[in-house]
C-alpha cells in the first residue's frame, strides 16, 4: 500500500477558478466555483506539508497577490526537489488590464530565482526550463466571449507576433512589446531545485 501511494503523482491546480482540472487538487479562495479546497493564498504557509507535490500549477494567480514573491516561497516549500511548477502572469505592458491585478511581470522574472544573477536572487532556486511570451493569453475564455471569426483572425496575429517575439523574448520585452500593443501573458515552466 505504501509503495502504491509513492508513485501517485501529486499534482495541485492553485486559483482554479472555474477551471478545475481532473487528478489535480483544484484550490481556490472563492467557495462559488466549488474547489477542492478553499484556501486563501495571501495567507501563509499553505495548507500543504513540505515536498508535497510533483507538479504546481498557477495560472494568472501570482499578478493577484498580495506578495507574488512570498507565493513563490511557498510553492517552492511544497514542491518537491527536481519538480515542476507552472505558472503564467500577464506581462507588464498589459498588467494592470484586470481591476484585481496587483502586479505585472516582465521576463526578467526568473532572475530572482537563479543564482546566476545574485543581485536579483531571492534565495529559492528554481531553474528555468521554459519561457514564452504570448500576445494572445487566455485563449479558452477568449474563444468563449468572441465571434469565431474574431477568435481565429485574433489567433492568426497572435502565431505571427508571437513566434517573432519569442526569438528574443529580453529584446521584444525592452524594445518592441508596446509597438503590437502589449503581450497578454507569460508562460514559463520551472524545476524547483532544493
Amino acid at each position: 500500500m505504501s509503495e502504491e501511494r509513492s508513485n501517485v503523482i501529486m499534482k495541485l491546480n492553485l486559483g482554479c477558478g472555474s477551471f478545475k482540472k481532473d487528478g489535480y487538487i483544484n484550490v481556490d479562495l472563492r467557495k462559488e466555483v466549488n474547489p477542492d479546497l478553499v484556501v486563501d493564498l495571501n495567507k501563509f504557509p499553505y495548507p500543504f506539508k513540505d515536498n508535497t507535490f510533483d507538479i504546481v500549477e498557477a495560472f494568472h494567480v501570482l499578478e493577484h497577490l498580495n506578495s507574488p514573491f512570498d507565493a513563490m516561497f511557498e510553492l517552492h516549500r511544497i514542491l518537491k526537489n527536481g519538480e515542476e511548477l507552472k505558472i503564467a502572469v500577464p506581462h507588464c505592458s498589459r498588467g494592470f488590464s484586470h481591476p484585481e491585478h496587483k502586479a505585472g511581470f516582465d521576463v526578467t522574472f526568473p532572475y530572482y530565482f537563479d543564482p546566476k544573477y545574485p543581485q536579483y536572487f531571492y534565495g529559492k532556486e528554481f531553474k528555468l526550463k521554459k519561457l514564452r511570451l504570448n500576445w494572445l493569453g487566455q485563449k479558452y475564455l477568449r474563444k468563449q466571449h468572441l465571434s469565431r471569426l474574431t477568435f481565429f483572425t485574433l489567433e492568426f496575429i497572435d502565431k505571427f507576433i508571437s513566434f517573432f517575439a519569442n526569438l528574443n523574448p529580453l529584446l521584444c520585452a525592452k524594445l518592441w512589446c508596446y509597438w503590437v500593443g502589449g503581450f497578454d501573458e507569460i508562460y514559463m515552466e520551472f524545476i524547483c531545485v532544493k
